[in-house]
């Protein structure tokens, strides 16, 4: 049975799609799921700097498609993880480099191998946009409570949808509960009556992402993290298991959900 191949994706950068990639891929190979991350940012690769990987890099991914190397030689092993891997993004080529059929086709061959394929999707609706999404069965959109974010969000779902990619879902990152309670910060309510795709789990805002990025460490091994429990979250419902929206915000955030589930 071919693994799951995901697609994580915002249209805007600077919403923590990388730092998505890198969390996900580690809780679910923490669940003895074999995983391995893609790097689609040809040009402006980070996902190695997250996970602390960037000094081990010998190939990446254009080398793979031009077959200057087997894939196997591209991926980069996780520091404490046996079954999560990375494949790097070239940092001095060109986004053409690769074509959506070559990346689909590479997707295709990676989960034969691996339970999950998550591919870390540049910012932007160009060439590296189609080329992340051509591999993809399933999208998870990435947004902040933002409204240029939101907007292209919905710009991002339009096309995963005209691409026939249905099974979409929404990550909300960065919510700081104290300004949607004072109305300056748009409430995950509001975020998923307008962009109208099931919503996959929320992020608060937490200075231990960047504690974490500048440590090459994802954050959900660090157990006291609130935003790495949220990421454990999400990862355990991409996987099938029923959590429950409770994200310590107490019984009225909690029954927001609710209502909007059952609607």
């Amino acid at each position: 049975m071919a693994g799951k191949t995901i697609v994580v994706t915002s249209g805007k950068g600077g919403v923590g799609k990388t730092t998505t990639v890198a969390n996900i891929g580690t809780v679910l190979a923490k669940k003895k799921h074999s995983v391995v991350m893609l790097d689609a940012d040809i040009g402006l690769r980070n996902l190695d700097v997250v996970m602390g990987l960037e000094n081990r890099i010998v190939y990446n991914l254009v080398d793979i498609i031009e077959g200057k190397c087997r894939k196997e030689q591209a991926m980069l092993r996780d520091r404490k993880l046996n079954n999560l891997f990375i494949i790097p993004a070239a940092q001095t080529r060109e986004k053409d480099a690769v074509q959506p059929e070559q990346m689909k086709e590479l997707c295709r061959q990676l989960a034969e191998e691996f339970d999950f394929v998550i591919i870390d999707c540049p910012a932007g609706i160009e060439r590296g946009f189609k080329n992340a999404v051509a591999g993809a069965e399933i999208a998870i959109v990435v947004t902040t409570p933002e409204v240029s974010a939101i907007r292209d969000a919905d710009r991002v779902i339009g096309l995963l949808e005209a691409s026939l990619l249905k099974d979409i879902h929404l990550i909300v990152n960065r919510l700081n509960y104290r300004m949607v309670k004072k109305g300056d910060m748009m409430s995950t309510e509001d975020i998923v009556n307008l962009l109208s795709v099931p919503l996959l789990g929320v992020v608060p805002e937490s200075e231990d992402v960047v504690i974490s990025t500048n440590r090459g460490v994802p954050l959900v091994h660090d157990r006291g993290s609130k935003a790495g429990i949220a990421f454990q979250r999400i990862a355990a419902r991409l996987n099938g298991e029923s959590i429950p929206f409770d994200n310590g915000y107490g019984d009225g955030f909690l029954e927001r959900f609710k209502r909007l589930f059952r609607g």
